[in-house]
């Protein structure tokens, strides 16, 4: 990710334990900050360097008038940031912030749906292509919340369901929807019952791990006569940017 996702034009209200601060991203070189209240209250523009981190994270920096150097982790995914101050007498601060848009940004940019598509799709096919149970520690969240009522909750009861899964369980995946934290994907799976099945798994992500699923099963039935198939593998293909294929 490069700073030209940077929510240029972006304000909002960071509130950190000890007081509130107000920033207004002008550019990708300029941000204005205001505290109203308290010890630190002024108005102040100042050149800053923005450094992406990946994931929506980007680590901004400045100096201020007074000397004062700001180093600030916005996480525009969570709504939160981390500053680190050292202030012109030397006194070292460490902040956590929450903040709260007030303006969105000129051009939204939410980078979300890309990665959590990536998250969902390494999911399925590791767990019920590869079998590899491993892999559930890394991709799912320790509190993690089935709403099949078949399926015991939690990460440990689908390690146990991958780990017997029978060598003939295949996974194919499909068309896929993203929109925020959410991710549809549709996909057919042999091996799992007597019949092949169509299913749409619904997954929340959370913190960068699958953290809720639902899901819904279907017999795969065959094509008639003016009639379109069920599934075809090659629809998760529609719409997909070249860097996606």
């Amino acid at each position: 990710m490069s700073d030209s996702r940077f929510p240029v034009g972006q304000e909002m209200d960071v509130t950190y334990p000890a007081f509130k601060v107000s920033l207004t991203l002008l550019s990708t070189d300029r941000l204005r900050f205001e505290i109203k209240e308290g010890p630190f209250a002024r108005i102040e523009t100042v050149d800053i360097e923005v450094s992406s981190l990946g994931n929506g994270i980007f680590a901004v920096s400045w100096q201020e008038k007074d000397g004062a150097t700001v180093v600030n982790i916005q996480d525009f995914d969570r709504g939160t940031v981390r500053s680190f101050a050292t202030l012109r007498g030397g006194q070292f601060l460490r902040m956590h912030g929450t903040f709260v848009v007030t303006r969105p940004a000129d051009d939204v940019s939410d980078d979300r749906p890309r990665r959590n598509k990536g998250l969902v799709l390494d999911a399925m096919t590791s767990l019920f292509r590869h079998h590899d149970a491993a892999s559930v520690e890394r991709l799912y969240a320790p509190g993690y919340i089935q709403h099949n009522p078949d399926i015991a909750q939690g990460r440990d009861a689908l390690r146990a369901i991958v780990e017997r899964l029978p060598a003939d369980v295949h996974y194919e995946p499909g068309m896929m929807i993203a929109e925020g934290d959410l991710v549809a994907i549709h996909g057919r799976i042999r091996g799992w019952s007597d019949a092949p099945q169509v299913v749409v798994d619904i997954f929340r992500i959370e913190n960068g791990r699958l953290a809720e699923h639902w899901d819904v099963l279907q017999n795969e039935m065959p094509a008639g006569a003016g009639t379109v198939a069920m599934f075809d593998p090659q629809e998760g293909m529609r719409g997909a940017r070249p860097s996606e294929i």
